[in-house]
Formats: C-alpha cells, structure tokens, sequence
C-alpha cells in the first residue's frame, strides 16, 4: 500500500479519536487537549477525521476556528489528493 494513504489513514484516525478524547475530557471536566494540537492535526492531513469527529460527537462546532478552518482544510486536501492521483 502507498505511504500516503496509510499516512492519510492513520492522520484522520488519530484526529477523530483526539476529538472524541476531548469532548470526554470536557465532559468530564479534566484537562483537555490543547486546541493548537486540534487544529495541528487537521491541517496536516487530518481534516476529514477532524471534521467528523467535531459534528458526530458535537465538539468545537461553535468555535469559528474549528467550524471553518476543517472543513476548508478538508476541501483543500481533496483538491491536493486529486492533483496527487491526477498526476
């Protein structure tokens, strides 16, 4: 299988999952993961899992940063994935 798309799998994975430990964490009231990480994880390829993760668990959807910033990373890394296959 071609790095990039076990990169790309394991990105999203770690992303969706690190939105699910932070609304547990907010839930919970204990220390959360930083927002800079959050955001860090969807723009280095993650923003498909990051981007589910904040509208199935309903996490970060007020935050403007998050609401806008996913899935404008997302539509940007399927721009750039269909330059990757494209070419």
């Amino acid at each position: 299988m071609n790095p990039i798309y076990i990169y790309l799998i394991i990105i999203n994975a770690a992303g969706f999952l690190f939105m699910l430990a932070d609304k547990s964490k907010a839930k919970k009231g204990s220390s959360r993961i930083p927002e800079k990480l959050l955001l860090g994880l969807g723009l280095l390829g993650g923003s498909l899992g990051c981007t589910l993760g904040m509208y199935i668990f309903h996490h970060k959807t007020r935050k403007q940063a998050f609401a806008m910033g996913f899935p404008a990373a997302l539509f940007l890394h399927i721009v750039l994935f269909c330059f990757y296959l494209h070419n």
